[in-house]
């Protein structure tokens, strides 16, 4: 095998980079990279139960129990009885969530925008073209975008 790095490593690398610049710039919101997804996710979503938005992530019922216990305790989502299953509780965002999740999407665009300076605006679209394709390859899907619950709004 030829001595070179293993390309893989690349996306590994620029992934972790990204996700440390997003987290910097999500600090002063007060909620980290995955909240942020999970807050996005719902309002698609619209409500969804923890074990809808675990199964959206590919997390275990217990991970998303953690995540959603802060999210719950931040006073960005609010749990009620679902009106179809009065056993069973949904989650929403709050009116608090609402306004950070505008906030949070000022941040991604910030970032987006950074993208495009450091690569030119033709390479950054290619790049999503591709990472998206790759994504989708491999499996992946944007949580809560083909939620049957899932409000018409085009954010990913």
């Amino acid at each position: 095998m030829p001595n070179q790095p293993y390309q893989f490593h690349f996306f590994l690398h620029c992934g972790h980079l990204i996700e440390e610049r997003l987290r910097t710039k999500l600090t002063p919101l007060e909620v980290m990279p995955r909240q942020a997804r999970v807050l996005d996710a719902l309002g698609r979503m619209g409500q969804a139960s923890q074990v809808q938005l675990a199964d959206e992530f590919g997390l275990s019922a217990a991970s998303m129990s953690t995540m959603t216990a802060r999210l719950l305790t931040a006073g960005l989502i609010e749990r009620r009885v679902d009106e179809h299953e009065l056993r069973s509780n949904v989650l929403k965002l709050s009116k608090h969530g609402k306004g950070l999740l505008t906030q949070i999407y000022e941040v991604w665009r910030e970032l987006d925008q950074e993208i495009y300076e450091a690569i030119g605006s033709e390479n950054a679209m290619q790049l999503a073209r591709i990472t998206h394709e790759l994504r989708n390859t491999f499996g992946g899907f944007t949580p809560g975008e083909n939620s049957s619950n899932s409000e018409e709004q085009a954010h990913s």
